[in-house]
C-alpha cells in the first residue's frame, strides 16, 4: 500500500511545485513507482519542474470520471515509474467531487509507493483536497515573516483535517541573509510550530533546469537536488543529518 504525501504552503511563491517535483523524481530514481497529482485547478504547472511539460496532458478529472484509466497516465520519459496527473483547466475547483477524488487516491495507493500532492497556495479547496487523505504533510515556506505566519495557519489546519504527521520544508535558504538577519533556522520552527524536514538552499541551478525541460534529481552537483534528495530519504524514513550551508 503506498503512501499519500501532500505538498502545501500558506503563502505563494515559497517554491512548493518546485519541491514537490524535486522530491518525486528523487524518489523515482530511487526505483520508487511514484504518481504527481497536480491540484492547482485552473493553473497546472507541476508539468514544467517535472520536465513533462511537452508529454500528453491527462487531468485527474479524467480519470474520476472515467475518460482515461490510470494505468495510461503519461510516464516520465527519463525517470520510469515516475507518472502525472494534471489539474483541469475548465471547471472550478468547487466542482471536485470529493469521494470521487478520495477513490482516485486509493486506487492510486494500491499502484504506487507514493502519490504526491501538489496543492494550490493557501487554505482553499485544493488545500482540503490534499491533506484529508494525506499520511504526510509537507508544508513548504520561505524565511520572510509573511511566509512564516502563512505557513502556521497552513500547518495548523493540516493538523485538524489529515495526519498528525506534519512537517516543515524551508525553500531558498541563504545562509548569509539568515546571518545578516541574526536568524536561524530554531527561530524559523518556533514561528511556525513545526518539526522540520528539510533545508532546500537557493540555487540558480533550479530556474535553469525548469526552463531546460530537466528534472532537478538529474543535477548531481546541485546543492538544491542534494538537498531534495535528503528530503526524499527522510519521508521514507531515513534518518538523514540536516545541514544549512
Amino acid at each position: 500500500m503506498g503512501q499519500v504525501a501532500a505538498f502545501v504552503s500558506g503563502k505563494g511563491g515559497t517554491g512548493k511545485t518546485t519541491l514537490c517535483a524535486a522530491v518525486a523524481g528523487a524518489l523515482a530514481k530511487a526505483g520508487r513507482r511514484v504518481l504527481c497529482i497536480d491540484l492547482d485547478i485552473g493553473l497546472r504547472n507541476l508539468d514544467i519542474p517535472l520536465g513533462m511539460r511537452d508529454e500528453a496532458s491527462v487531468s485527474f478529472a479524467d480519470v474520476m470520471e472515467g475518460r482515461c484509466p490510470l494505468a495510461r497516465s503519461p510516464e516520465h520519459p527519463l525517470l520510469p515509474g515516475l507518472r502525472l496527473l494534471t489539474a483541469p483547466v475548465a471547471i472550478w475547483p468547487e466542482d471536485i467531487d470529493e469521494l470521487s477524488f478520495f477513490e482516485l487516491l486509493a486506487q492510486a495507493k494500491e499502484a504506487f509507493d507514493w502519490v504526491l500532492l501538489d496543492a494550490p497556495a493557501g487554505i482553499g479547496t485544493g488545500f482540503r483536497l490534499a491533506v484529508r487523505r494525506a499520511s504526510r504533510v509537507i508544508v513548504v515556506t520561505q524565511a520572510d515573516p509573511a511566509c512564516l505566519r502563512d505557513a502556521e495557519r497552513a500547518g495548523t489546519l493540516a493538523q485538524k483535517l489529515g495526519p498528525q504527521w506534519v512537517r516543515l520544508a524551508v525553500n531558498r535558504v541563504d545562509g548569509k541573509l539568515y546571518r545578516r538577519l541574526y536568524t536561524n533556522v530554531d527561530d524559523i520552527m518556533d514561528a511556525v510550530g513545526l518539526p522540520l524536514l528539510g533545508l532546500v538552499p537557493e540555487a540558480a541551478d533550479v530556474i535553469v533546469a525548469a526552463s531546460r525541460g530537466v528534472p532537478l534529481c538529474q543535477l548531481s552537483s546541485c546543492l538544491a537536488a542534494e538537498a531534495s534528495r535528503n528530503i526524499a530519504r527522510r519521508l521514507e524514513g531515513e534518518t538523514v543529518p540536516l545541514a544549512m550551508r
